[in-house]
């Protein structure tokens, strides 16, 4: 891969790095937070995905350093996710769905741009990438399912 190609590469990874750290910090505050009968299955969905966040993040710091990135430390991180911040209403659980949805839909629009970037050129990444671009997927899917429980109400 030529330098100009994987240093894009690179960049990308990093920008989801980040996300994928900063997701697990609001879904871990978000899954403490939330208070009510009503919040108790978001609180356990987010709680037990805080791990698979972890872990992308360890699979993306590993494929960075891989392809002879530097993988950055806590200095150059910058939070972006306004939405998913827990609720001033701490039983308010439309917008911590709401701010889920839209953190996936972040995260799937990042891995597919490094899909696109990688075609051709780096298929590990690429690969990587697909695989985590389905598990966010899936996620989305299941808080969906969970908006459209409470827009019924």
């Amino acid at each position: 891969m030529k330098n100009g190609r994987r240093n894009a590469v690179i960049k990308e990874l990093t920008r989801v790095y980040w996300m994928e750290l900063e997701t697990t910090i609001n879904y871990l505050a978000i899954s403490v937070d939330l208070d009510g009968i009503r919040a108790e299955e978001i609180k356990k969905s987010l709680a037990a995905d805080i791990q698979t966040e972890i872990t992308h993040a360890q699979e993306l710091a590993e494929r960075i350093k891989e392809i002879d990135g530097r993988v950055p430390g806590s200095f150059d991180f910058k939070p972006e996710q306004a939405s998913l911040q827990p609720p001033e209403d701490s039983t308010d659980v439309v917008t911590s769905i709401h701010g889920v949805i839209e953190a996936e839909n972040a995260a799937i629009e990042q891995y597919n741009k490094i899909i696109r970037l990688c075609d051709g050129v780096d298929y590990v990444t690429q690969d990587l990438c697909i695989k985590l671009l389905a598990d966010e997927e899936k996620h989305r899917r299941e808080f969906r399912g969970f908006l459209k429980e409470y827009e019924n109400e």
